[in-house]
């Protein structure tokens, strides 16, 4: 919906600048490219749009500040759109300029030949820059040609007025030329039009850099009516009130959001942003007022707001560049054991974190997934958990472009919706689900009727243990009496210190306990309905682990396990590379350089030494992992040599030299 640009325009010569202006220069083409082709530009209509209503409702505006451009009808076909119409929009709009006030300009014109070469142009005189009127020289309006012309738009302090109107601007008009009488019905209903937004002025020291940032923003469902076109060029303002600036208004505001974040300290020097009150619910109480001799009673209504909210519109002026994001995937460990990995892992961060823009904790659920190698394409997801909740749909007599079914909000528990619609929140047959598009939920409200129905946010895969093969470890756990770990009882804590309560494990089973497998575990929300923002989802290959179905170093050290090697003999000739076993991403590698002999039980520190059997040192590792990595009872050896030649065909014997001392040894034949 939008591309946000971050410039930095710095002075790269030795004097400085001054009275510098900047401006984004646009000359679109609106049209659907294998459609109307060539002449797609001949029937464009750009204008400026200063605010939009909130999308946080409440009676507030949003300023926008956007010049935009689209087709003057959306390219409707037999009078309807199809999916050749252009009926969207797009435009331009600053979210960063070098000062906090500048003067900004906004130009249009068409450049034809001088007799249709025209720009909206102010009086002599007239305006916010009284200057006197200035000749192009080019024999019209509109283009400025040359540095000097060019320069004089971008600083002329004009904003134009937007194309629809060329028409209604008469001779009698105070501030701008009138069109030429000829051709203003032409220029008004679409022609090859451009335009400028342009700001300053700013100086430039030597060696000085200037942050600027935009936003390109698109805009759908822009033209609504395909014969709207014939309220032009005599009926501007008609034009207008059937056009959609919503979406393109709701997508600009939402460009300066993630340039950046309202209400969020991003340098951390106490200032948030700005904020205003909003009031979603109210109730009226009855004042009453006795005065007077004799006393007379007076009844007055007085409004009473039940429910209000912070809502932060604006950021604290240090760019962010962060848009929506999922919630933080938990925190999570891999336990080996012969042919299984048992998951753990604690959810605290997920489930608590707030979404910047939706300001509250949105997360949804779990997912656990599995692979033989780190590609994203490998992972396939194993498990995964959500919580059990409803999206209502509700019937919006009012939608645009037509009448339809609109999502409502968050989505909902099964407790709520049966206490807001069910005969009673014990009505255990009332059920969401029972209620469809084609046969929804009859609500008789106290301001009428309205039309539900509803569909499960993702799988509803929400029993532990049940739907869900994800179990809680500590299943009969209360909520934690805080969230600040050094606040809690000791007996709220697992022995490593996480909130017993957002435990969970989950055991892989029947795997190969010879090949590596990688594990993630992500947590998702329901995204932001109110914004249009769909259901997001942490990375899946970002933070993965990988272990061997094998012995975990304490359980070997535990059961007396001794070192053992595989494949032995290794033989070239069995293709391990083809059968999946060796070098599976490394594509880009010959075959001799992905070649893996492994070492399983292995003390988490040791030296793993290769001699020939003259005892000639082969190869030394040195394998040093944590008790608790995953990895630490494993490692490779590539038959590279330590002079970085191939190893040859024989028998060798390796040794194991463990932190205190112990060794043990073993041999191994290698058949190239």
């Amino acid at each position: 919906d939008f591309i946000l640009f971050d410039y930095s325009v710095r002075n790269i010569g030795h004097d400085k600048l001054t009275n510098v202006y900047m401006g984004y220069y646009l000359d679109a083409d609106v049209a659907f490219q294998g459609g109307t082709g060539s002449q797609g530009w001949i029937d464009d209509i750009c204008g400026f749009t200063e605010w939009a209503p909130s999308t946080y409702g409440c009676g507030f505006i949003d300023t926008v500040n956007i010049a935009w451009i689209c087709d003057n009808d959306g390219d409707p076909i037999s009078n309807r759109y199809t999916d050749q119409s252009v009926t969207g929009i797009a435009g331009i709009r600053v979210v960063r300029t070098p000062a906090d006030s500048l003067d900004v300009s906004f130009n249009w014109w068409i450049s034809n030949t001088p007799s249709l070469d025209f720009g909206p142009r102010e009086r002599s005189g007239a305006g916010r820059w009284k200057e006197e009127f200035r000749d192009l020289r080019t024999g019209g309006l509109g283009t400025p040609e040359g540095d000097f012309n060019k320069y004089y738009f971008l600083r002329n302090m004009e904003f134009d007025y937007d194309q629809a109107f060329t028409a209604t601007i008469g001779s009698n008009d105070s501030l701008w030329l009138e069109p030429p009488p000829d051709h203003a019905d032409d220029y008004a209903d679409g022609f090859d039009t451009r335009y400028l937004l342009s700001f300053g002025p700013f100086d430039i020291r030597p060696g000085e850099s200037l942050p600027i940032s935009m936003a390109y923003v698109g805009g759908e469902d822009f033209h609504l009516i395909p014969d709207n076109i014939n309220n032009l060029p005599n009926n501007p303002e008609e034009y207008y009130r059937n056009l959609g600036f919503e979406k393109f208004a709701e997508n600009a505001v939402w460009a300066s959001r993630v340039y950046d974040n309202p209400g969020v300290d991003t340098d951390g020097n106490g200032t948030f942003g700005k904020s205003r009150i909003c009031c979603t619910d109210s109730i009226t109480v009855v004042d009453t007022i006795i005065e007077g001799d004799p006393p007379e009673t007076t009844y007055v209504d007085r409004v009473e707001y039940t429910v209000c909210d912070t809502v932060w519109y604006e950021g604290d002026g240090v760019p962010d560049f962060r848009g929506a994001s999922p919630p933080p995937p938990p925190d999570f460990w891999l336990e080996p054991s012969v042919g299984k990995i048992r998951v753990r892992f604690n959810g605290l961060r997920s489930e608590t974190t707030k979404d910047v823009f939706a300001r509250m904790a949105d997360f949804e659920g779990y997912r656990i997934y599995l692979a033989r190698d780190e590609r994203a394409a490998s992972y396939a997801l194993i498990a995964s958990y959500d919580i059990e909740d409803f999206n209502k749909f509700f019937w919006n007599e009012d939608l645009r472009p037509d009448p339809g079914y609109e999502l409502d909000g968050i989505p909902l528990s099964l407790d709520t919706l049966r206490w807001l619609y069910a005969e009673s929140s014990e009505d255990t047959t009332w059920h969401p689900l029972d209620f469809s598009r084609n046969f929804p939920f009859i609500y008789h409200g106290p301001t009428g009727d309205s039309l539900f129905y509803f569909e499960p946010q993702d799988y509803n895969t929400s029993e532990f243990g049940v739907s869900s093969p994800i179990s809680k470890i500590y299943p009969d756990q209360a909520y934690p009496s805080s969230l600040n770990l050094d606040s809690v009882d000791i007996e709220e804590l697992t022995p490593d210190g996480y909130l017993k309560y957002f435990e969970y494990e989950f055991e892989i089973n029947k795997l190969l306990p010879s090949v590596a497998y990688w594990v993630n575990v992500t947590a998702f929300d329901f995204g932001s309905p109110d914004d249009g923002l769909q259901a997001m989802e942490s990375s899946v290959t970002l933070g993965a682990q990988y272990t061997w179905p094998l012995l975990s170093a304490a359980d070997a050290a535990a059961q007396g396990q001794e070192v053992f090697v595989y494949p032995n003999p290794y033989r070239s000739n069995e293709a391990y590379r083809n059968k999946g076993f060796e070098g599976r991403v490394e594509t880009d590698r010959p075959d001799d350089r992905v070649r893996a002999i492994h070492f399983a039980n292995l003390p988490p520190k040791c030296t793993i030494s290769i001699y020939t059997i003259d005892g000639d040192l082969v190869r030394e590792i040195e394998h040093d992992r944590d008790l608790g990595d995953p990895t630490a009872a494993h490692d490779e050896w590539n038959l590279i040599t330590r002079n970085t030649q191939l190893v040859v065909s024989g028998l060798y014997y390796w040794t194991i030299e463990s932190a205190d001392g112990s060794v043990q040894i073993g041999k191994l034949v290698i058949i190239m």
